[in-house]
Parts: C-alpha cells; structure tokens; sequence
C-alpha cells in the first residue's frame, strides 16, 4: 500500500491548476519521494505525515540525495547519473509548489542548492549555426561529420532530448524524409506516457539525413536482424562487460547510439568539426535555446 504522506501528496497534486509540464515534473518529484522512503533515505515518520514529508528538514534530504541520480526510476546508459541542472532547478520549482498549496512557507533561499542554469545561444547564434551547417553538409570530410551535422539538423527541427535522439529508429522517419516522429519523454522519474508527435523537417534535416543515411547502411547491413536505430555507432568499442581473463567483450560498428554516446559525439565534434564558436558546450543549453526561440522569446 502507499505510504499515507504520498497518498496525501497525490492529491494534493491532483488539485493543483498547472500545465503537463508541470505536472510531469511534479510526478517526478512524487516518485522520488516514494522511492526515498522506500530506500529508508528519510525518517521514518515522514511516511505517515504530509507535513513531515514536506518538511523543510526532510525536503533538504531529498533534494541531496535526488541530484546523486539515486532516486532515478530508469537507468541511463545502465547507470544512474546525476540529474540536470534543469532537473535540479524544476524539482525545486516543484517543492515551493508543493509547500504553497499545504499553506507551509516557502523555502529557503540555500535549501536545496539552487542551480543556475547555463546560459544558452542567443536567436543570432542559432541562425549562424545554421547558416553554417547549410554549408557543411556539402562538404562531409567524414562519418562522424555527417552524423553530427544529420543529428543537429534534426535537433534543430525537434527540439529533442539528447534521449528522444537516441531513441528514434529509421521507421520514425516519413518515406520522404519530410517529417519525423519524436517521442517526447518526460524526464527520467516520472511515470508519465510518453507523448509522440509528427515534425516537419527542414531542407537541412532533408540534406544532412541524405548525407548520413547511407553510411548508416553501409555500417549496418551486416548486421544480423533488423538493424532499426537511425544514429548508430561509427567504429568498435567495448561494451562494459568484463571476462574472467580480464579483458572487454567489444561491440562492433553499426550498433545503435546510446545517449552518453551521443552527447560524447556532440561533445567531442563541436571540437573536431570547428563548431565550438557555434554550439554551447552541452546539448542541454542548445535544446533550451531552440525552445525559446520555438516560444517566441
């Protein structure tokens, strides 16, 4: 049976007027609080008590422990990372919420950490990167620049997660290339379905994905089954598994992209591909600034 303090905090959350943002970001934080109590990271009272729960003493504990990535329901890549800074800031956004609506002050300014988000490109900046991805996807040097200027085309277009990224399959694609489906995933911790929408692609998307695609045939074709996953791997790499002797089992080229994959290729290119002057340092801040300029702002 639920605990009776989360109990109390489902319906509390139920009353609240907010958007489907909001309320997945607060499913979040109910689910992590489950799981605190679960794993007996907080008192034990707190489970019979909305308002011990949401105590500011037991709240500090929680957000502590939350930002670890401990609380997460999903693994990522296998692992539990340390949740975003966008994360951090929104399960805070929630937690004043929450307080707000059982009539309990608002938190300290120190209690959780707050997080300052990183600054993101400006509308100028993204229609550079543009213009220069416009140019580069004619001048392909190698795979992994065409991958890269295929997957920030689509990002671009999408507003993606580096997760929604790393989960789409070639059957997402329309046959013409001209739209997408994006799944749109809350983040890790919430219990959520999962929203799927159909995006129009732009030229770029068209041009860059005209570039990448048969050299993710190429890496691919021998491949036993069906090889599904539109952004796959470029060359051997270990797998993480270890063998009595020692030594790393490998998985071969043409296997799907994980998400560290990913954001490690967009990391590592911006570098290698003279973007840097154009791409933040973290995907994160890209897909920030394209849903601003998405808003209006």
């Amino acid at each position: 049976m639920p605990h009776p303090s989360i109990t109390a905090l489902e319906q509390l959350i139920s009353g609240l007027s907010v958007g489907s943002s909001r309320q997945r970001q607060l499913g979040m934080v109910r689910q992590e609080l489950t799981t605190a109590l679960e794993l007996d990271i907080l008192p034990g009272d707190v489970a019979w008590s909305l308002a011990r729960l949401l105590d500011e003493v037991t709240l500090r504990r929680y957000v502590q422990v939350a930002k670890t990535g401990t609380l997460r329901s999903r693994l990522v890549a296998g692992e539990k990372p340390p949740t975003s800074e966008a994360t951090n800031v929104a399960r805070l956004a929630c937690l004043q919420i929450l307080r707000e609506a059982a009539g309990l002050p608002a938190l300290a300014a120190g209690s959780g950490g707050p997080v300052e988000l990183r600054p993101t490109p400006e509308r100028r900046q993204l229609r550079d990167l543009r213009r220069r991805l416009r140019r580069d996807v004619s001048r392909i040097v190698s795979p992994g620049h065409a991958r890269l200027i295929a997957v920030l085309a689509v990002a671009l277009d999408t507003r993606a997660r580096a997760g929604e990224l790393a989960a789409q399959h070639i059957g997402h694609l329309s046959d013409d290339h001209s739209s997408i489906h994006v799944t749109r995933r809350p983040q890790h911790g919430t219990d959520i379905e999962p929203d799927r929408e159909l995006v129009s692609l732009s030229s770029l998307s068209r041009d860059a994905l005209a570039q990448w695609l048969p050299i993710r045939l190429q890496l691919t074709e021998t491949l036993e089954g069906s090889a599904t996953a539109l952004w796959v791997s470029l060359a051997h790499n270990h797998a993480g598994t270890t063998r009595d002797d020692g030594s790393h089992t490998r998985r071969r080229h043409g296997m799907p992209l994980q998400q560290r994959g990913l954001i490690r290729s967009y990391n590592s290119g911006r570098h290698r591909y003279g973007l840097a002057h154009f791409l933040p340092p973290k995907l994160e801040q890209l897909r920030r600034a394209l849903e601003r300029e998405s808003a209006g702002h």
